[in-house]
């Protein structure tokens, strides 16, 4: 018999998966029974952040997230622009510097937000649904700098990635350096490599009119 108990399970366990488990083993000697009370899964072989990665990537693509179809066009005269990332972040300082230099006209929102931890996914969502809900910002940026898989996890989640997908501003995800992907970028409208590409994006968005 085997029963989980694991705690904050990042992946979908699967028939036939090889699984190293941590945990509690009991025998129950009338009825012949093993429990296992699992306090740690991982799988074997790979990560369970990649393993989760590659399930809820698979899962979104199947349901049409990630169609270029669907994703709205970054406007060409982004008079506002509504940004979401710890107000003590590199990444906001590299952003707000490329735009005062060279589009200074627009107008910036910050709503802050963590983008590490347990909280991250959650604040980032209410910043895009703050956005929606007050309709005053004509593009949303999501940014965060670089960081280990384990940093970058809170883009990953799937709530933030419905909440991205439901977004009626365009929003474009600015997270981690050139070679880190996360299922936001997947989903957003416009993919940044870094956040200081996306403020160049946008300023190549105002001077193409």
């Amino acid at each position: 018999m085997f029963r989980s108990q694991a705690r904050l399970l990042r992946f979908r366990p699967e028939n036939g998966m090889q699984v190293v488990v941590r945990g509690r083993i009991t025998i129950y000697e009338d009825r012949g029974q093993l429990q296992i009370s699992a306090e740690y899964i991982e799988p074997k072989g790979a990560g369970a952040l990649q393993v989760a990665f590659e399930q809820l990537r698979v899962k979104l693509e199947g349901e049409g997230l990630f169609d270029s179809a669907r994703k709205k066009p970054i406007p060409s005269l982004p008079g506002r622009i509504g940004i979401i990332t710890s107000p003590q972040a590199a990444a906001l300082r590299d952003i707000l510097n490329i735009l005062q230099r060279r589009h200074h006209s627009a107008s910036v929102l910050i709503f802050p937000a963590q983008v590490q931890g347990e909280s991250a996914s959650q604040e980032v969502r209410a910043g895009i649904r703050y956005f929606n809900q007050a309709g005053n910002v004509d593009v949303i940026i999501v940014a965060r700098g670089g960081g280990s898989a384990e940093d970058l996890a809170a883009f990953n989640d799937e709530e933030l990635a419905r909440a991205a997908a439901d977004s009626r501003i365009p929003l474009i995800s600015a997270v981690g350096h050139e070679t880190d992907f996360t299922i936001l970028d997947f989903v957003s409208d416009l993919r940044a490599p870094t956040p200081s590409a996306a403020a160049e994006l946008v300023i190549r968005s105002r001077q193409r009119d």
